[in-house]
């Protein structure tokens, strides 16, 4: 089990920034952290993941504008968001597992699991 702590969020006008992170406290050092969001009312998506060997990967509605990075030595993710959309508006989550597959996008390949964060972007 990996615990996760996410942190970061708030409401921000359209085409604004905002940067989310996810603390991961991990024994070990090789490890992905996937970004979710869901909005009201719609199921859960993958929004971007990013691994300890510097691999990421973005969901096409968010590439271009977000951008994953990490501190290996805080052992924190970050999702920079920016030209924020309404359409962002959601809460957001980090989950983590230990390998990357084609396969990140699913939530329920994720046992563990940060409490969410909300992120709202108003007109």
């Amino acid at each position: 089990q990996m615990p996760l702590e996410a942190s970061g969020g708030g409401s921000v006008q359209t085409g604004g920034s905002l940067r989310v992170s996810c603390v991961a406290s991990a024994s070990r050092s090789h490890y992905c952290v996937a970004w979710f969001r869901q909005a009201q009312g719609k199921e859960r998506e993958g929004v971007a993941v990013i691994c300890g060997t510097g691999s990421a990967n973005y969901a096409d509605s968010v590439k271009g504008r977000f951008t994953v990075s990490q501190d290996n030595a805080r052992s924190t993710r970050y999702l920079q968001m920016t030209n924020l959309q309404p359409e962002d508006t959601a809460m957001y989550y980090c989950a983590a597992r230990t390998y990357y597959n084609w396969d990140w996008y699913l939530p329920g390949n994720y046992k563990d699991w940060a409490q969410g964060t909300q992120v709202t972007v108003y007109s």
